[in-house]
């Protein structure tokens, strides 16, 4: 049976920050929060993956890495957006801060990205954003709340040292994503 699979950052240690920022849409109808204990940077999204795969795929992340250079370092979270866009949102989240990771992150996406499309995953059919994602958007009840405060607002949301990315299989229950680590390659 095949796992759902993506490559994360995980922010481990700021779930209490995302919480706060979370709060700050309280009340906006439509809007789901994800779970904050569950907040990472998706690197690269594989889907349904062959579990006879996952040495070759956690091999591939270790050459990945290699090939991109980088180190451990420290990221920093804060801002807030939106995709596709404000005016037709799906996804709210929490971005990184210029100049604090997200060249990193961009730098270790490509990796990936270049590793697993080899190995035949599709190639991603948007530019990449580093971010987290905090909630989803089913109907545009709070849409005009979720507007002024991803526009109006420039939350803080913490530093990360990040030293490892990981290979995580997403598990799809009633109640939400359950995300567990297959496994992880050190920077």
């Amino acid at each position: 049976m095949s796992k759902r699979l993506f490559v994360s950052v995980d922010l481990d240690g700021l779930e209490d920050a995302v919480r706060d920022v979370q709060a700050r849409f309280e009340g906006a109808s439509g809007l789901r929060f994800t779970d904050p204990a569950q907040a990472h940077v998706t690197l690269k999204f594989l889907g349904d993956t062959d579990p006879n795969r996952l040495d070759d795929l956690t091999v591939e992340l270790e050459r990945a890495v290699a090939d991109s250079g980088i180190t451990p370092f420290e990221a920093r979270f804060g801002g807030l957006g939106a995709f596709p866009s404000l005016d037709y949102i799906s996804v709210v989240w929490v971005g990184v801060r210029e100049g604090h990771g997200d060249a990193e992150l961009t730098a270790l996406h490509e990796a990936v990205e270049d590793r697993t499309v080899a190995m035949g995953f599709d190639p991603e059919d948007h530019e990449f954003t580093p971010h987290a994602t905090v909630a989803r958007m089913d109907h545009a009840g709070g849409k005009e709340r979720v507007q002024r405060v991803v526009e109006d607002e420039d939350p803080d949301v913490g530093r990360l040292q990040v030293e490892e990315i990981r290979l995580t299989e997403s598990v799809l229950r009633d109640d939400g994503p359950e995300y567990s680590t297959v496994s992880s390659v050190t920077l």
